[in-house]
């Protein structure tokens, strides 16, 4: 997002390009005093003063460059390392080798740890470590032998430069931390204001309009039973909860069934079982559910799904479209337990032996059948005048063998 990247550039960022380009310059001066110092002293001082001229033009004309890591593109890290380099071999060349043996500063001196702390900060601890390298093997051609001083200065910049490099990553991943907190803050406050202003409007409509079509009867329950729906799927929306993927519902005067679909992709990891349960809520079937996800294998958990969705169509087609029903979900140690209970009048003792045999097989496969094939089991339990509890149970590590199954 551009707003968060900017509070990032400017909070962590900014203040080191700002100090790396004054270092630049500060560092280029330094670099030119010591050579005006020693002037008599330089064997080929036109050489030298030749790559101050390059340098300084150049210190001063990439000052926009090293304002920001986007203009700091890599081929201008790649040019001032080179000029670094290259101030640095040519030392021996330009100076005397007296100097250059007693340990006597090179060209760009101390300005070649500023194109070190440039990759530092462009690019974290690793491009540090690589510029410090290349200007380590650089200051051990240019003294010929690995002197004590040399050493002592090629680990200095090296250390220092990776540990910057290491601090601006931290303090990135920080910033990144601290901006999508902001964010889910931000969003979490808009939704509290959508959630208000929603429940002073259209949720007291919809509640309006489910409690005067009962009263009225006929078409208009009908109406009123659909607005129900709509106001519990808005108020799980507006408080946070599961979207419902789809609903389904049916028009009783013109003997129509509308379907509003929204399936998911296949995913390729486990996916919710509460996000497939949720479109079975509504005004007369209530989901109790668990806060935290309940994973299985999408093949495993469309199976399940499908199972509540037949014992809550034999809840309709069987108690009325009056009965409540209620959808308990249990996600214990090693098994998924979902309970579909309802409020009406119950089965009779030796009623689903008898619609079996019948050939009405809408227990015994729908539910029974998914859950054996699941590695599961399906418990029904009635009580005439008590209403109907079906128990269905599957084992977490059956779950996960079915789906690699469905998946070969």
């Amino acid at each position: 997002m551009p707003g968060r990247e900017r509070v990032m550039r400017m909070s962590v960022e900014q203040p080191l390009w700002r100090a790396l380009a004054a270092y630049r310059v500060l560092t280029m001066l330094y670099a030119i005093g010591l050579f005006a110092t020693a002037y008599d002293r330089f064997a080929r001082p036109w050489l030298a003063l030749a790559y101050y001229g390059v340098l300084s033009v150049w210190t001063l004309a990439t000052l926009p460059k090293v304002r920001n890591a986007a203009s700091c593109t890599r081929r201008f890290l790649a040019a001032d390392l080179t000029i670094a380099l290259v101030g640095i071999l040519l030392t021996p060349v330009a100076d005397a080798h007296e100097r250059v043996v007693d340990g006597g500063p090179t060209l760009p001196s101390i300005w070649t740890a500023g194109s070190v702390l440039a990759f530092a900060v462009k690019g974290g601890w690793r491009w540090a470590g690589f510029a410090s390298t290349a200007v380590a093997a650089a200051n051990l051609v240019e003294r010929g032998s690995p002197a004590r001083d040399t050493v002592h200065n090629v680990i200095l910049v090296w250390v220092a430069s990776i540990a910057i490099g290491y601090v601006v990553e931290v303090a990135r991943a920080s910033e990144r931390t601290l901006a999508r907190a902001l964010e889910i803050e931000a969003a979490t406050r808009e939704r509290e204001r959508l959630a208000r202003d929603i429940h002073d409007s259209v949720l007291q409509v919809l509640a309006m309009v489910q409690r005067r079509g009962a009263v009225i009867g006929g078409e208009a329950a009908e109406l009123g039973r659909l607005a129900g729906e709509q106001e519990v799927a808005l108020r799980t929306l507006v408080s946070g909860g599961l979207v419902p993927l789809a609903r389904r519902s049916q028009d009783t005067a013109g003997d129509t069934v509308v379907a509003a679909v929204a399936e998911p992709d296949d995913p390729a990891g486990p996916v919710d079982l509460r996000a497939l349960l949720a479109p079975y809520a509504g005004a007369r079937v209530s989901l109790a559910e668990p806060g935290a996800p309940v994973p299985l294998p999408p093949a495993a958990a469309r199976e399940l799904a499908a199972a509540v969705g037949a014992a809550l169509d034999n809840v309709r087609r069987h108690a009325g479209e009056g009965a409540r029903a209620w959808i308990l979900v249990e996600d214990e140690p090693g098994e998924i337990v979902v309970t579909v209970r309802d409020d009406g009048p119950g089965i009779p003792e030796g009623r689903l032996a008898q619609a079996e045999g019948e050939g009405r097989l809408g227990v015994a496969l729908s539910i029974r059948g998914r859950l054996r094939d699941l590695g599961g089991s399906a418990e029904l339990i009635s009580v005439p005048g008590q209403g109907t509890e079906v128990e269905l149970k599957v084992p977490k590590d059956a779950a996960q063998a079915w789906g690699k199954a469905e998946k070969r």
